[in-house]
């Protein structure tokens, strides 16, 4: 009769965690988002080489003020497109502080950091708003279990970003499984399985040279059917954007998960080597236009003085960035937080 009970209680356990698992996804991206916000030193160091190629624009800023703004203003263009900022969105920073100052909510130095900080966030944040159908940058995790695409070139620090994801999807409660979606490097896979021992995830089945969307397909199978996984991150090969047969396999792989698991993927993420400033802009088009995308992930800020296509990135292609890598640690790979990023660009002057 005890053991009957007890075997009861089990069941019911895990009935309720199963049951609890939607509520806790849904709130996930969000409650790592808020924590992010609190770590803005963070922030700060990992973006201290692209706070140091601003300096013309901080020089700009230090010495601004009204009687000549105009060519301050045609200043500043020049010194945020050098800083990678691009021609497009360096101009629309230019038009909007030209706004304020006619409009007369600028009249010192400090007015001008602050405005300029706000143009900076107002770019990166409506990607989260309806001019970008609505995609967020928080991470939007829907469906049991939810699933995760992650692409991008190679190089750019995949594997190593869906390692660092997973144990901090762990460290929160998501219970996680890794696809190994890139059967053509079985160094990949062993990669892969690393971080799953590090993090506490499953690892899914490897199949050297097998088809990519077939792997992954098992993988949301085998998590479907065994009801104790949450999260489901597809790693898959890198791939040149410019390669018409490896670009249409990703497609097939997208199209492979959805026959397993309708509405899967939830999110699928692109990720980009931070290192490459504006170039990132035609890999991500590409990458758009095969699978389309919900957000991105921008890897070794900390190592680049490129920080500032970031804002380009966003604004061109008004997908939300929904992570940044600012050094070598899981806590590294930061859920982004477009105010402490424009801090950090443009830290507040200290008064003595």
């Amino acid at each position: 009769m005890l053991l009957l009970i007890v075997g009861v209680l089990h069941a019911l356990l895990r009935v309720q965690q199963a049951e609890a698992s939607p509520g806790l996804l849904a709130k996930l991206g969000r409650v790592m988002k808020e924590k992010a916000a609190g770590d803005y030193e963070r922030f700060f160091k990992g973006t201290s080489k692209t706070r140091e190629r601003l300096g013309l624009v901080e020089e700009l800023l230090t010495f601004w003020s009204l009687e000549d703004y105009e060519d301050t203003l045609e200043e500043l263009e020049e010194a945020l497109i050098t800083a990678d900022f691009g021609p497009k969105t360096a101009l629309a920073i230019v038009d909007g502080l030209r706004e304020e100052l006619k409009a007369g909510s600028i009249k010192t130095a400090d007015d001008m950091r602050a405005a300029l900080k706000r143009q900076i966030v107002s770019l990166l944040e409506p990607a989260s708003s309806s001019s970008s159908g609505g995609k967020s940058s928080e991470l939007q995790l829907q469906g049991q279990p939810a699933v995760l695409l992650i692409v991008g070139v190679n190089g750019a620090g995949k594997t190593t970003t869906i390692g660092k994801l997973a144990h901090r999807l762990s460290k929160e409660g998501a219970r996680v499984l890794l696809a190994p979606g890139d059967t053509f490097r079985a160094a990949a896979a062993e990669q892969l399985a690393e971080w799953a021992r590090r993090s506490g995830a499953k690892m899914g089945t490897f199949k050297e040279g097998g088809k990519p969307g077939g792997v992954l397909a098992a993988a949301c199978n085998d998590a479907k059917q065994r009801k104790d996984v949450d999260v489901v991150i597809c790693d898959t090969a890198g791939r040149l954007h410019t390669a018409y047969a490896l670009m249409e396999e990703l497609a097939n792989c997208r199209k492979s998960i959805a026959n397993v698991l309708p509405k899967q993927p939830c999110e699928t993420l692109l990720v980009l080597d931070g290192t490459t400033g504006l170039n990132m802009l035609n890999q991500a088009r590409e990458f758009n236009d095969t699978v389309p995308l919900s957000g991105l992930i921008l890897t070794k800020l900390d190592g680049t003085a490129r920080g500032g296509a970031v804002v380009s990135v966003v604004d061109q292609l008004k997908l939300p960035v929904k992570f940044i890598g600012v050094g070598e640690t899981p806590e590294d790979l930061q859920p982004f937080d477009a105010v402490n990023f424009a801090e950090a660009l443009f830290p507040a002057v200290q008064k003595q």
